[in-house]
């Protein structure tokens, strides 16, 4: 991929395409496909804002001797901001529940025929899955918009399914950001049926030290929870910019 298709008029021209195409569909459709839609996540090439893009990221994978998870990958966005800056493709994975998106990610970014990512269909809640074939494997997952899909015990598990992913050293990496909340707890779907847990830094970094210590890992964990504003009258504004809501950016680290 071409890396001035990010910032070129085609490549705006063609956000403001998928808008126009997926916003009003995506009203009907269930919460966790909202979650990905209404927000345009997938438009946004957020991983290279990350505090630790320049610094580690992105110098760890141009080795080209290191793999990349981007885990509920969607449109693969942040996949693809890695490879315009440099990191060859072959080392990128993407994983997704729904191969859909994946094939609309080429849509977008006009690269099925250069790309040569690998992507997964696979539910992280499926032991069995297709992700098997990356375990103990990966160095960096990129888990952005996620783990805030799920209740704080399937969070759990979603944890320990990353841990195994990861290669068993130090230094195995996961980041990313996530809906978050001051007061950490379970929140309501808008659709009325089931909850989803929103963490403050104390409770994320107090889950992966529960779940790293069951494994017999250790783990440092950074978090930065902030207010967000600018989403204005989409569906979701209230979960990013209501009380004590906000974006939290994050990083776990493997210690040993």
């Amino acid at each position: 991929m071409d890396s001035n298709i990010l910032s070129s008029p085609e490549y705006a021209s063609r956000r403001e395409e998928y808008k126009k195409r997926f916003y009003v569909p995506a009203l009907e459709l269930s919460d966790s496909t909202k979650e990905v839609l209404i927000k345009y996540s997938f438009l946004n090439l957020h991983i290279s804002t990350h505090p630790l893009y320049t610094s580690e990221i992105l110098p760890r994978l141009l080795t080209g001797t290191q793999i990349y998870l981007d885990l509920g990958s969607a449109f693969a966005q942040n996949l693809r901001r890695l490879v315009a800056d440099g990191v060859p493709s072959s080392q990128c994975y993407g994983a997704d529940l729904r191969l859909e998106f994946l094939d609309l990610g080429y849509e977008l970014f006009n690269d099925r025929s250069t790309l040569k990512s690998k992507f997964i269909a696979a539910d992280i809640f499926d032991e069995g899955s297709a992700l098997r074939e990356l375990d103990g494997r990966v160095d960096i997952v990129d888990a952005s918009s996620f783990f805030h899909l799920f209740t704080l015990a399937e969070q759990k598990h979603v944890a320990r399914r990353v841990l195994a992913l990861l290669k068993p050293r130090e230094g195995s990496l996961v980041v990313g950001r996530q809906v978050g909340n001051s007061r950490p707890e379970e929140y309501g779907m808008r659709s009325g049926e089931g909850t989803r847990y929103r963490h403050d830094v104390a409770s994320w970094r107090g889950m992966w030290e529960e779940i790293g210590g069951e494994k017999g890992v250790g783990v440092e964990v950074w978090g930065n929870l902030r207010k967000v504003e600018g989403f204005g009258g989409r569906e979701n504004a209230g979960e990013v910019e209501g009380e004590g809501a906000g974006m939290m950016e994050f990083w776990v680290r493997r210690l040993d």
